[in-house]
């Protein structure tokens, strides 16, 4: 079995969020899916699992961040193409999301954008062409 990421987030409506994850590409898992969570496929070896605020509170003892006013972490997502990662971002700002909140960086090697999930988790897809990148 390959390494895996399970990225737990606290979401506050269980089913917009289902459906913000599906416009950017993700698929949801049944089997690990009710009403407390849902299991949101990106890749072979990457799941993000939505969790209602109470069920996400069973595991910490922590405070839930607002990631609308604090950044607790960036998810950075690899693309295909520069072309991938304006669908992307367009699909996130067209799904409840929020579309560039950051500048666009392109560093002719390395393109990225930023966007917010409906509950304010910061995304960043990017496209490197390995080609490209400066020699040192």
């Amino acid at each position: 079995m390959p390494k895996m990421i399970f990225v737990n987030l606290p979401v506050k409506d269980i089913d917009v969020s289902i459906r913000f994850y599906e416009a950017i590409g993700c698929t949801k898992n049944e089997q690990f899916s009710d009403e407390n969570a849902a299991s949101m496929v990106w890749s072979d070896t990457i799941v993000f699992m939505l969790l209602k605020h109470a069920y996400f509170s069973t595991f910490t003892t922590k405070q839930i961040a607002d990631s609308h006013k604090t950044a607790e972490v960036l998810l950075a997502l690899s693309c295909e193409s520069r072309e991938e990662v304006d669908t992307l971002v367009q699909a996130a700002g067209a799904s409840g999301g929020t579309a560039d909140v950051r500048e666009p960086q392109d560093l002719g090697f390395m393109y990225s954008r930023a966007f917010a999930d409906p509950d304010g988790h910061i995304f960043e897809p990017a496209y490197m062409n390995m080609e490209e990148v400066p020699a040192e």
